[in-house]
C-alpha cells in the first residue's frame, strides 16, 4: 500500500501538483502539515528531485521541528539536506555565508525587541527627542511597519515629506540604521530586508539561490507581510514551482503586517496557478464546524470555502451570559472542574480570550480551586535575563562591536559602575568613532571618569582574560569559567527566593544546550553557537509550550492559532471585548473581518466541546460598563448553539447594537453611557459596624465603619484577604454573613 493511499482526494492532487505555481487553501484541521510533508516525499521518491532542491518555510520554529520530523520518516535517507525552516531564520542562514558583499561583517548580532528599545533609547537622547513626543515603542513600531514595506529611511521620509511628525520618525528611522550598522547588528526585520537587498544587488547570488531551491513550499502563506512576498517572489521567479499553503480565513495578523491580499491575490499575480480546496476538516465535531461557517461567512473579504467532517454531531456549542466577569470567571473555571472530576485531563482543557488583560481573573478562580495551569505569554527562554546576561557575556568575548552587550554586562553582576560612567564612555566612543568596549580598554583617555577609571579597567582586563581563555577552551568552559570569575551564580544561590532557583535552573539549562551543541557540531565554535541561539529569539510563545504538562493553558487567540483542545473556554464574548472597541469605532469594515477571523480560529482550535461566555458588566478603563452579547455569538445558526436557561434569554438571543447604533454612540464622549444603566440608591443597610460582609471580588470581610452620604453609604470594609477598602454600599452589594452558630 502506498503512503499516498491514506490521502484524500484533494490532498492527493495537491501531493501530486509539483511543477507551477499552486495555491493549497487548506481550511483549519484540513491536514495542510501533512500534505506538506507527503508532497516532499513525493518529490524526492517519485519526481526524482534532490532533497537540496527543496525549501519550506514555515512562521514558528515548533512548526519548522514537526514539519522536519514528519518529512524525515517519509523520506529517510537524504532528508537531512532538506531546508525547512522560518522565515527569519533561513534569511539569517544566508546572510551569514554572503552578508558582507553589502557591508556587514558575518558574525552580526541579532537585536531582539529589548535590545531595539535600548538602541532606541540612546539614538533619541543624542537626537535631543523628547521620548513623551516620540514614544521608543511606538517609533520602533512605525520603523517596522516600514520594513514589512521594504522602506528605506529616504524611501520613508520621501513618502512623508509634508508630514512633520513622521518625517521626523524618518531621521530617527535612519540614525537608528546608522546605529545598528556601526554596532554590526541587525533586528528581526533586517534579516528579510536585508536579505533582499542582498539578492537585488547580486544577481549572481539570487541565480545560486534559485537554482538551489527549485521547489520551494511556504506554510502560513495567509500571514505574509510585503517583503516575505518580495523575498519568495524573487527566489521562485526563475523555476516558479512555488506551492503556498494558508487559509484567508485565519489571517490574524494585520497588526504585525500581515497582508491578507498576498494570499487573496495569488492567481492575479500567477495567473496560471492551480488552487486547490482542502476542506475535510479531521479535528472537530459537525456541530462546531457549522457553528464556525456560520460565523466566517460574514466575512466579504475571503474565498469560498466551506468546511466538513465526518466526524460526529458532537455536543451543541455552550453559551451563557453572567451578570460580571467574576461570575464568568468562576463558571468557566466550575465547568472545568466538573469535567476534571469526570476525567477530563486538564492538558485538553483552554481557556482563551482576546486580550491578555482577561486572564487575570481566571488565574485567580483558578487558583482558588486549586486547579494547576499555566499561561502562554510569547516570551522565549532565550528573552529571560539571567540568560540574557550570560549570552551577553558570550557575545562580547566572541566580538565586541555590540555595544548593547558591553552595557548589559559592565555592571552585572554589581561593581559600582554607574549610568553617568556609562554616559561619559559612550561619548568618548562617538567622539573618537570607536565601538564602547574600545572606548572601555582606553579607560585612562576617558576624562571625568575620576575613581571609576580603576572599575573600568578591572573589566576590560576581565574580558580580555575571558578572550584569551576561550582561545583554548570549550564553550561549556568558558560559560563555567566567566560565572565562576563574575560570581554570578554565588549572588543567586545566596539569595535563596524560589525566583533565584528559578533562575539557577534556567542556567543549568544553557549548560545542557550548549553541551548538547558541542556534541552535535563537527567543529562547535562560540560564533556558530551564537549565531544559533539567535534564531531562537524569533520563537512564537508557543515554540516554549512545556511538553507533557497536564496543565489548564491560558492564553490570546493569536498565541492558540495552530493548537487544538478537546474542551475550549471562549470567553468575553461581548461587544467592545470581542470584537474590540477600537475596531467596532472604526468604521472600517475590514478591521470587523479581522476580528471574525480571529473568532473563527477560536472555535475551530476545539474538538469536542466549545463554551462560549460572556458578561453583562465588567470592569473595562477603571469603569464598570455594560456589554452587549458579541455579534458572533448571534452569527452562530441557532440550532448548533445552546443558550443557557436564563431569565434574559428564554429561547432567543441577547440583543446586540447594530453598526448604525455605533456609529451614534461614537460621536458621544463615553464609550459607553453609565447614566443609562444607573445603580438604585441603597437607603437603607442590612448590616451594620462589626457585621461580617462578603463582595463579589474581594471575598469576606469585617465592616469598620459606615458614612451616611445622603443619597448613598460608603462603607469601610477589612477584608480577610487584601486589607482595608472603602467602597458606596449602591456598588459594593455587600451581603451580610449569617451567624453559623
Amino acid at each position: 500500500m502506498s503512503i499516498y493511499d491514506s490521502l484524500n482526494k484533494e490532498q492527493r492532487e495537491a501531493v501530486f501538483c509539483t511543477e507551477g505555481p499552486l495555491l493549497m487553501l487548506a481550511g483549519a484541521g484540513t491536514g495542510k502539515t501533512r500534505s506538506l510533508t507527503h508532497r516532499i516525499a513525493y518529490l524526492i521518491e517519485e519526481a526524482g528531485v534532490n532533497p537540496w532542491n527543496i525549501l519550506a518555510i514555515t512562521f514558528t520554529n515548533k512548526a519548522a521541528d514537526e514539519m522536519r520530523e514528519r518529512a524525515c520518516n517519509l523520506v529517510g535517507a537524504g532528508s537531512e539536506n532538506l531546508w525547512i525552516s522560518t522565515f527569519h531564520a533561513t534569511c539569517s542562514r544566508i546572510l551569514r555565508r554572503h552578508i558582507d558583499l553589502i557591508g556587514y561583517d558575518r558574525n552580526f548580532t541579532i537585536y531582539d525587541a529589548n535590545d531595539q528599545k535600548s538602541l532606541m533609547k540612546e539614538v533619541m537622547k543624542s537626537m535631543k527627542i523628547d521620548n513623551k513626543q516620540f514614544p521608543e515603542k511606538a517609533v520602533l513600531s512605525e520603523i517596522s511597519a516600514a520594513k514589512d514595506e521594504c522602506k528605506s529611511p529616504s524611501d520613508y521620509k520621501n513618502e512623508f515629506a509634508d508630514d512633520f511628525r513622521r518625517k521626523k520618525i524618518g531621521e530617527i528611522y535612519e540614525q537608528y540604521q546608522k546605529r545598528l550598522r556601526e554596532n554590526n547588528a541587525l533586528d528581526f526585520d533586517d534579516l528579510l530586508v536585508k536579505t533582499v537587498e542582498l539578492f537585488q544587488t547580486n544577481p549572481d547570488i539570487l541565480e545560486y539561490y534559485q537554482d538551489r531551491f527549485r521547489y520551494i513550499m511556504v506554510d502560513e502563506y495567509q500571514d505574509t507581510n510585503t517583503v516575505q512576498f518580495i523575498f519568495v517572489s524573487l527566489l521562485a521567479r526563475k523555476y516558479r514551482n512555488l506551492c503556498v499553503v494558508g487559509d484567508d480565513d485565519q489571517s490574524i495578523y494585520k497588526f504585525r503586517g500581515a497582508n491578507i491580499y498576498n494570499i487573496l491575490n495569488f492567481e492575479k499575480i500567477f495567473p496560471d496557478a492551480r488552487v486547490i480546496r482542502l476542506e475535510q476538516n479531521y479535528r472537530s465535531t459537525k456541530n462546531i464546524l457549522d457553528a464556525a461557517n456560520g460565523v466566517i461567512v460574514n466575512n466579504k473579504g475571503r474565498k469560498e470555502k466551506k468546511l466538513w467532517t465526518e466526524n460526529v454531531q458532537g455536543e451543541l456549542v455552550h453559551f451563557k451570559q453572567y451578570d460580571t466577569e467574576y461570575e464568568e470567571a468562576e463558571g468557566v473555571v466550575s465547568r472545568i472542574n466538573f469535567l476534571a472530576m469526570r476525567g477530563v485531563a486538564y492538558e485538553d482543557m483552554a481557556i482563551l480570550y482576546r486580550t491578555n488583560a482577561q486572564s487575570r481573573i481566571f488565574e485567580e478562580k483558578l487558583k482558588q480551586r486549586g486547579i494547576p495551569y499555566a499561561i502562554v505569554r510569547g516570551i522565549s527562554f532565550y528573552d529571560r535575563k539571567e540568560i540574557k546576561d550570560l549570552m551577553s557575556y558570550l557575545k562580547v568575548v566572541d566580538s565586541g562591536m555590540d555595544d548593547l552587550a558591553v552595557k548589559r554586562i559592565i555592571n552585572v553582576p554589581k561593581r559600582g559602575i554607574g549610568q553617568t560612567t556609562v554616559d561619559r564612555i559612550q561619548a568618548y566612543a562617538i567622539q573618537n568613532q570607536i565601538s564602547f568596549l574600545e572606548a572601555v580598554f582606553q579607560a585612562d583617555c576617558i576624562p571625568d571618569l575620576g575613581r571609576a577609571t580603576s572599575k573600568i579597567k578591572k573589566f576590560g582586563e576581565m574580558i580580555r582574560n575571558f578572550r584569551d581563555y576561550s582561545m583554548e577552551n570549550d564553550i561549556s568552559e568558558l560559560l563555567s569559567y566567566i560565572i565562576d570569575v563574575t560570581g554570578y551564580k554565588n549572588d543567586l544561590e545566596a539569595e535563596g527566593t524560589d525566583e533565584s532557583r528559578s533562575r539557577l535552573e534556567d542556567i543549568d539549562e544553557l549548560f545542557n544546550d550548549i553541551i548538547y551543541f558541542e556534541d552535535t557540531q563537527e567543529d562547535p565554535n562560540l560564533t556558530d553557537f551564537l549565531a544559533e541561539k539567535d534564531m531562537y529569539t524569533l520563537n512564537a510563545g508557543i515554540d516554549n509550550l512545556e511538553q507533557d504538562s497536564n496543565k489548564v493553558l491560558l492564553m490570546t487567540l493569536h498565541n492558540a492559532k495552530g493548537l487544538e483542545f478537546s474542551n475550549v473556554f471562549l470567553g468575553g464574548m461581548e461587544e467592545g471585548v470581542f470584537p474590540g472597541y477600537g475596531a467596532m469605532i472604526s468604521g472600517d469594515e475590514t478591521e470587523i473581518e479581522e476580528e471574525r477571523r480571529l473568532c473563527y480560529v477560536g472555535i475551530t482550535r476545539a474538538k469536542e466541546r466549545l463554551f462560549l461566555s460572556a458578561a453583562r458588566r465588567r470592569m473595562m478603563r477603571g469603569q464598570s460598563q455594560y456589554n452587549r452579547v458579541s455579534r458572533f455569538v448571534d452569527e452562530i445558526p441557532d440550532e448548533y448553539i445552546d443558550m443557557a436557561k436564563d431569565s434574559s434569554l428564554q429561547g432567543r438571543k441577547p440583543e446586540r447594537e447594530s453598526f448604525s447604533q455605533i456609529n451614534r454612540r461614537k460621536q458621544q464622549d463615553k464609550p459607553y453611557q453609565l447614566d443609562k444603566f444607573k445603580v438604585k440608591p441603597v437607603t437603607k443597610l442590612d448590616y451594620q459596624v462589626g457585621d461580617r460582609v462578603r463582595h463579589i471580588k474581594f471575598g469576606s470581610g469585617t465592616v469598620m465603619e459606615i458614612v451616611s452620604g445622603g443619597r448613598d453609604f460608603e462603607v469601610a470594609v477589612d477584608f480577610d484577604r487584601v486589607g482595608r477598602k472603602k467602597m458606596f454600599a449602591s456598588f459594593a452589594k455587600l451581603k451580610k454573613i449569617k451567624d453559623q452558630f
